[in-house]
């Protein structure tokens, strides 16, 4: 027989006043409903002001916070980001907006609550919001800044390091010695990634490859050092470029910020002058006699292939593509296997890491984490096995 209502909210006003904040999918379970009717439950129980709901939790009234060691709002002043957990990212950026909701789904749902700052573009744009978060007494930071330029990314160095309250980088790996080397970080594996995506290339018998790539992030020169790197050792590579994907996509203007590198067998850097031009990557395609291509990020990769399809060369009868990214990848008109980095899991993980750092005690010095999680390769049908112009496709024995 259905337990009475009131009876059950009476359950869980008892278990709320007996053990402090309790989740709503906890009392569910134990109660044997439905989250939906908990919910409701503890929402007409903080109507009547006998609990606090917070984001999937029921509080005690005089409980103010989850977790130990927030700092209190201040007598007579609203609570502003008082034992709120900042999160920065960049304004316009979809890969790094999925990271986002995956953090924000954690802390929800151990009743964290999230301010979330949007960093313009300029340089330097993420310092005084992190300032003004930890003014209001954020209590944690995630964090994943911009770094366009290398030079950008050195100069948060420093700031960053000084941050006083428990901090993690999102999809970001400082460089190796760096004043940021010992914080917690996670990332995807790129270089796998790329790994992932000339391998399936190769595959298929291609042996002349170019990667169009941007060379504003951090991922993305990660995935020109990886690509030049990996395809300079596999053997059955031929002849390889890297080239700028589009004009805009570099950290700043003039010929120093873009680097033009192809091989056969071997790296053979070059510098060229900044295009001012759409890549023709159709005419390079047919220059190299590459047909295979790798493509970073999507947007650019979706219109590098409607440029593709205007020169009247096909995907993948002609040119086999792998995109990276794949945020909108498998949305075009032809359907990009795309290297799939785990962008949710990304943020999952970056928050789990900054609860673990948030529930230990003051001046505990338990040991950095540096998390690497493996990107996968979604294969949709842009890329198709080669058959070399001069293989003859042999003709049926009448024997």
């Amino acid at each position: 027989m259905r337990e009475p209502v009131e009876l059950r909210r009476q359950r869980i006003l008892s278990v709320v006043q007996s053990r402090g904040a309790v989740k709503v999918s906890v009392l569910a379970a134990e109660l044997e409903v439905s989250v939906v009717t908990v919910r409701r439950d503890v929402e007409e129980l903080a109507g009547a002001g006998k609990l606090r709901r917070g984001h999937g939790v029921a509080r005690p009234v005089d409980d103010v916070e989850a977790l130990p060691g927030a700092p209190a709002a201040r007598s007579g002043e609203p609570a502003g980001e008082s034992g709120a957990v900042a999160l920065v990212v960049p304004e316009r950026h979809s890969y790094l907006y999925e990271t986002l909701h995956g953090a924000r789904s954690v802390l929800e749902e151990s009743g964290i609550r999230i301010a979330l700052h949007i960093a313009s573009q300029s340089a330097g744009a993420e310092r005084p919001l992190v300032e003004r978060a930890l003014a209001d007494g954020a209590r944690g930071l995630l964090i994943a800044p911009r770094w366009r330029s290398a030079v950008s990314e050195e100069a948060d160095y420093g700031w960053l390091a000084d941050v006083r309250v428990p901090t993690v980088l999102m999809e970001r790996r400082p460089r190796p010695g760096s004043a940021l080397h010992a914080l917690d970080s996670v990332c995807s594996d790129h270089w796998y990634g790329v790994h992932l995506a000339i391998d399936h290339l190769v595959s298929l018998g291609h042996r002349r490859i170019v990667l169009a790539a941007r060379d504003d992030s951090p991922t993305a020169r990660t995935v020109r050092a990886a690509f030049a790197e990996i395809a300079a050792a596999r053997p059955e590579v031929e002849d390889w470029k890297v080239v700028l994907s589009t004009p805009d996509a570099v950290p700043g203007p003039g010929p120093a910020w873009h680097h033009a590198t192809g091989g056969a067998q071997s790296v053979r850097p070059a510098v060229a002058p900044h295009e001012a031009h759409p890549l023709d990557l159709a005419g390079l395609l047919r220059e190299r006699g590459a047909t295979g291509a790798v493509l970073h990020g999507d947007v650019d990769a979706l219109m590098l292939v409607q440029r593709l399809t205007e020169s009247g060369m096909r995907v993948p009868q002609d040119c086999s593509v792998v995109a990276y990214d794949d945020v909108v990848a498998g949305l075009g008109s032809t359907p990009l296997t795309a290297v799939s980095p785990p962008k949710t899991e990304i943020g999952r993980a970056a928050a789990g890491l900054l609860l673990h750092r948030l529930s230990r005690p003051a001046g505990d010095t338990a040991p950095v984490r540096r998390t690497e999680l493996l990107p996968v390769l979604k294969v949709r049908g842009s890329a198709q096995a080669h058959t070399p112009a001069h293989a003859v496709p042999e003709t049926p024995s009448d024997n």
